[in-house]
C-alpha cells in the first residue's frame, strides 16, 4: 500500500489534488493583467510635485481625465483632442452626468501660460468641478 489510507482497492487517498489549485490561481493571474492597464487613466506624464494636496483618489476614480503632454498635445482619456475641439469633446463625454468632475493631468514642463488656453476651453465649457492631478511631496500620487 504505497500511498493509501484506509486499506483496500477503493479506499481515500491522501495525496492532495492541486489541480483546482493551479486552475483558481491562473484565472486570478489572467483577471489582474487584464485589469491592471485599466487602472492608469490618460497619458503617462510626469506630474508636479506639491507641497500640499487635498487627498481625493476615491473621487478621482470616476472623473474625466485630460492629460496635457509635455510636448503640449491634449489627451482626453486616451483619445487625441485639438483644443479647439476641446469643449466639444468634453460635452460630449459629459452628456449623460454634466456634473462629473474633470481630472487634469499635467507634465511638471507645462507652464501656466501653456495652461492658460485649456484652462479658457475648459471654463467656455461650464464645467461642475475642476481637479488638478498632481504628485504629493513625499512621492506618492
Amino acid at each position: 500500500m504505497a500511498g493509501g489510507v484506509g486499506g483496500g482497492k477503493g479506499g481515500l487517498k491522501a495525496e492532495i489534488n492541486v489541480t483546482p489549485l493551479v486552475d483558481v490561481v491562473l484565472v486570478l493571474l489572467i483577471i489582474f493583467m487584464v485589469v491592471t492597464p485599466m487602472l492608469t487613466r490618460g497619458k503617462n506624464v510626469q506630474l508636479p510635485v506639491a507641497s500640499s494636496a487635498d487627498v481625493k483618489q476615491d473621487e478621482a476614480v470616476d472623473a474625466l481625465v485630460l492629460t496635457i503632454s509635455a510636448n503640449k498635445s491634449l489627451w482626453l482619456e486616451s483619445d487625441k483632442v485639438t483644443l479647439d475641439k476641446l469643449p466639444r469633446e468634453l460635452k460630449a463625454r459629459l452628456g449623460p452626468n454634466p456634473t462629473r468632475e474633470v481630472l487634469v493631468k499635467a507634465d511638471s514642463t507645462v507652464t501656466l501660460a501653456d495652461m492658460r488656453p485649456v484652462l479658457q476651453k475648459l471654463k467656455a465649457a461650464n464645467l461642475a468641478q475642476i481637479s488638478f492631478a498632481v504628485l504629493e511631496q513625499g512621492g506618492g500620487q
